[in-house]
């Protein structure tokens, strides 16, 4: 099972991509827990999640967001991919970046 979080400003839209990549994670047959949290108002020192993705919307924190995490890699959704909510992409990255 691999543990995906996605931070953004709200979470509110980033809550759409986590349920298309939870598509794409039953499709493919992946076990996945994906979920979404407010980057700004949740303490992430004591994340388990095997990768983090950061919306565009909070770029600016991923260097404070990294320390906070440690060895935990964080990467930043594309903007093309987070604009269309492409769950199968952001999905197939985290795959990808975790060497799945």
């Amino acid at each position: 099972m691999i543990k995906i979080l996605l931070c953004c400003a709200s979470g509110m839209s980033t809550s759409l991509l986590v349920e298309k990549m939870k598509r794409a994670a039953t499709k493919q047959n992946v076990e996945a827990e994906i979920w979404a949290v407010n980057a700004e108002n949740t303490d992430l020192k004591d994340v388990e999640a095997d990768i983090i993705f950061l919306g565009p919307q909070v770029r600016y924190a991923k260097e404070e967001i990294q320390k906070t995490v440690g060895s935990i890699p964080v990467y930043m959704i594309g903007m093309k991919d987070y604009g269309m909510m492409n769950g199968d992409s952001v999905l197939a990255q985290a795959l990808e970046y975790l060497g799945k």
